[in-house]
């Protein structure tokens, strides 16, 4: 039964106004209600409370729109004002943060939080506020990537994010080994337009041979990681053990990662090695940031370039053909 919890009248008293002959006046006085709440439930058949709700929605977001927003809300688990940007720069540029918000609503998505207990079974980690860095301190970390149909072994995800722009590099590797970190900060090197200037890691022994069988040591500097880093004149710095929120930048882009694979499935390890290709140049050029002032990683390296030109080894240019998938995605959805 519906009923307003501060309702003056129950359905029994409103069926005994619905059928006394009394005057409004009367049955006002007599039940201390109003004489608009007399003639409401004379005129009415139910006697159970409407819903406040509008009977006719009036929504700036198209039925499609709507659903692209509920989807990015669910697959990367934004916060309100991130999905109001990104929906206003490109789906619907009239649209509202109030209007988005009644939109989540409507399908049970509006407590974050909530969203993410069930994902994670339990609060998520808290945030971690870094100091400010200029660009060219690379977080870099290596995570499970699911088995594909096709494959006898799962494969390991490397990701470089750089903490000043957030710009970050993917590639995947068959094994979680030195030769293969090693590997891949030569590919982060290549890819970035920064120079690279530090590297942090945590302490697995595929990035440093900090600890042994008899316990923690100083690292030797042999490592095949660390001899990477000299290569490219970066400094290796690691985290404090047993204290992985050290590196909690690439963390947190390790969960948008596990969140977005938990609710995409793939047929094979190539449409999953091209659908996360597809996911960097996204998150690269399209994405904006709301610690960058939600600007996108490459628009904040840009601004970086113009303010410290001295940072960088080569001019940042927009890979081709992304401005015209922004643009569609606008185009289409706006």
């Amino acid at each position: 039964m519906k009923l307003h919890p501060e309702a003056r009248t129950t359905p029994k008293l409103r069926s005994e106004i619905k059928a006394s002959p009394l005057t409004q006046t009367a049955l006002a006085k007599q039940y201390n209600v109003s004489r608009l709440t007399i003639r409401k439930w004379q005129n009415r058949e139910e006697m159970t409370d409407k819903s406040h709700r509008p009977d006719t929605l009036h929504t700036t977001l198209t039925e499609a729109q709507e659903w692209l927003v509920v989807e990015l809300r669910k697959t990367l688990l934004l916060s309100l004002d991130d999905l109001t940007h990104i929906t206003k720069e490109y789906i619907n540029a009239a649209a509202s943060r109030s209007g988005i918000d009644r939109c989540l609503r409507r399908h049970g998505i509006a407590n974050l939080a909530v969203m993410k207990r069930e994902l994670y079974g339990e609060e998520p980690p808290p945030k971690k506020v870094f100091k400010d860095y200029e660009p060219g301190y690379i977080h870099i970390d290596i995570k499970y990537l699911p088995k594909m149909p096709d494959e006898k072994e799962h494969q390991y995800l490397y990701v470089a994010i750089d903490r000043a722009s957030r710009m970050v590099c993917l590639a995947i590797y068959p094994d979680k080994a030195a030769a293969s970190t090693a590997d891949f900060l030569g590919k982060v090197e290549q890819r970035f337009p920064i120079k690279v200037q530090y590297v942090l890691t945590d302490n697995g022994k595929e990035f440093t041979d900090r600890f042994t069988r008899k316990g923690e040591r100083d690292p030797t500097g042999k490592h095949k990681f660390d001899k990477a880093c000299e290569r490219i004149k970066a400094e290796h710095r690691l985290t404090k053990p047993r204290h992985p929120q050290t590196n909690g930048m690439v963390e947190r882009f390790n969960g948008r990662i596990s969140d977005w694979l938990q609710t995409t499935r793939f047929a094979s390890s190539n449409e999953l090695a091209d659908a996360i290709k597809h996911y960097e140049r996204l998150y690269n050029h399209c994405i904006p940031q709301k610690a960058l002032g939600y600007k996108t990683p490459i628009q904040a390296l840009k601004e970086w370039q113009k303010k410290k030109p001295d940072l960088f080894k080569k001019k940042i240019y927009d890979l081709s053909g992304l401005d015209i998938y922004c643009a569609t995605i606008k185009t289409t959805f706006g």
